[in-house]
């Protein structure tokens, strides 16, 4: 309404000074890659398209991961039974007096006894 014209260069820095916080660092690089004053406004437009789509899938992507991870929690309960306890204890003793057992013959068999 003004009858102003802008250069390319002008439309190309408005566009970067518009853009989100969450740009910055798009922005940033866009700056530091390419001179601004001879980029064309359409390459500008792209690559910020690009970068959007982009980041729309990697965003889909990790909702995809968090919905495949499925929690599974199983419930445990002890089922105390004292013929079992005592079938254990049973257990464990026979293996104990096992082990010395071998350990007596080894020995035994070291010393030259018979």
């Amino acid at each position: 309404s003004l009858d102003k014209t802008f250069s390319n260069s002008e439309l190309v820095r408005k566009i970067l000074r518009c853009l989100p916080r969450s740009w910055m660092l798009k922005v940033t690089a866009i700056e530091e890659a390419k001179n601004l004053s001879i980029r064309p406004l359409e390459d500008l437009l792209g690559s910020l398209m690009t970068y959007e789509l982009t980041m729309q899938k990697r965003v889909e992507d990790e909702e995809k991961e968090r919905r495949k991870k499925k929690v599974v929690a199983l419930k445990s309960s002890e089922i105390k039974n004292s013929d079992n306890d005592e079938n254990n204890s049973d257990d464990e003793d026979l293996a104990l007096f096992t082990r010395k057992f071998k350990r007596f013959l080894a020995n035994k068999k070291k010393f030259g006894g018979k």
